[in-house]
């Protein structure tokens, strides 16, 4: 078959796309890998995968109805161009207007994937607000458009169809729940924590809403006690992001020694071996890659029993739920394993165990497949 994926950055489509491709690929089919930001050194990558890049132009964020259906347009002339068997799009805004693009398109199959509902679907603690709102209806009402085109709908927790779909009555044909997207766990060996000194890290863009701030605070509570704890900080500033993290207060908790942010990292795997414990206070998750990882390696998860996060624990077995906002039920639970350091292990332990029945790639990957064909 001839089969395109929609969706965002190259970066997104090499980091998470990879072994979706590579299973479509040894079945035979012709896969063409849309993305919005190709540069040749990304295209090279994308051929070398048996696959074709495809750039094509969207505004990833904002509400400009003319621009995203002139580019609907655009996008619809070079589905048609390629004669595919199947679209699939992923993220929410591919999702919308890659569906409506492929039907304009002729293209008789569509599927379409949601790996959480995003900021807009998201509770924050101060509540949120008329834009919020406001940019929460015209979502729905782009779903209510282009759910109906769809022969099938994935989501990756089983809360968000309940949340999205029966919340606000959107009609589908078929639904799924995936789980986790996966990961090739050869890629992820399990290491033993050190039991010597607890250290706790965090890996996720640094913003609110993935609870970088209650992060903090906790570490704040726990130095107190605890001034020998370490505290890591992996992921990238997002300053024109309301929520993000500022430069400013950035630099100054690592003047006080709060935390320790080694700035951009490739080597993600070594640093989550030398830290004991993985922690995501998120607001809400599809089913968070980077848990996923910590949990392959074997590392206990501190996470909130929210929807997504909660797929990643089993509360006392290879880890702890905390109350979403509450900085001081994350410090308690932080405190367990400072004070029981034989926890990281056995906790560890039951991670990887999870990770090997639940995230493996091949398998996921396997069903995607199934789907298409």
């Amino acid at each position: 078959m001839r089969i395109a994926l929609i969706g965002t950055t190259a970066g997104c489509v090499l980091g998470f796309r990879t072994d979706l491709i590579k299973a479509l690929i040894n079945k035979g089919h012709n896969v063409y890998a849309f993305a919005l930001d190709y540069d040749d050194v990304s295209k090279k990558k994308i051929r070398a995968l048996g696959a074709e890049p495809v750039d094509y132009l969207f505004a990833r964020t904002g509400v400009n109805p003319f621009s995203d259906l002139s580019n609907t347009y655009r996008l619809a002339k070079k589905l048609k161009a390629l004669q595919l068997d199947v679209v699939f799009s992923y993220f929410s805004k591919p999702t919308i207007f890659g569906t409506l693009a492929a039907v304009f398109a002729g293209v008789k199959r569509r599927i379409g994937m949601l790996e959480g509902l995003g900021y807009i679907f998201t509770d924050h603690p101060s509540g949120n607000g008329i834009k919020i709102t406001l940019l929460r209806r015209i979502q729905v009402m782009l779903y209510r458009i282009s759910f109906p085109f769809l022969e099938r709908i994935i989501f990756l927790n089983p809360d968000d169809p309940i949340d999205l779909l029966q919340r606000y009555n959107i009609k589908t044909q078929q639904v799924s729940v995936l789980g986790g997207i996966g990961l090739n766990l050869e890629d992820y060996p399990y290491t033993e924590p050190s039991k010597e000194s607890a250290s706790f890290i965090f890996v996720g863009r640094l913003l609110a809403e993935k609870g970088v701030n209650e992060f903090i605070a906790a570490a704040k509570i726990i130095k107190n006690s605890f001034p020998e704890v370490k505290f890591v900080l992996l992921g990238g500033l997002d300053e024109e992001n309301p929520g993000g993290l500022s430069s400013s207060r950035l630099s100054h908790l690592m003047r006080e020694g709060t935390v320790i942010h080694p700035g951009h990292v490739e080597n993600v795997q070594e640093w989550l071996q030398q830290a004991s414990v993985f922690v995501l206070p998120s607001y809400r998750e599809g089913v968070p890659r980077s848990t996923q990882e910590a949990m392959a390696i074997g590392r206990a998860i501190i996470t909130t029993d929210v929807p997504g996060c909660r797929e990643t624990v089993v509360d006392g077995v290879n880890g702890f739920f905390v109350k979403p906002w509450s900085p001081d039920d994350l410090a308690e639970k932080m405190k367990k394993f400072i004070e029981n350091p034989e926890l990281s292990v056995s906790m560890g332990i039951e991670s990887h165990k999870m990770a090997r029945e639940k995230f493996d790639a091949a398998e996921v990957n396997s069903r995607l497949v199934d789907f298409f064909e």
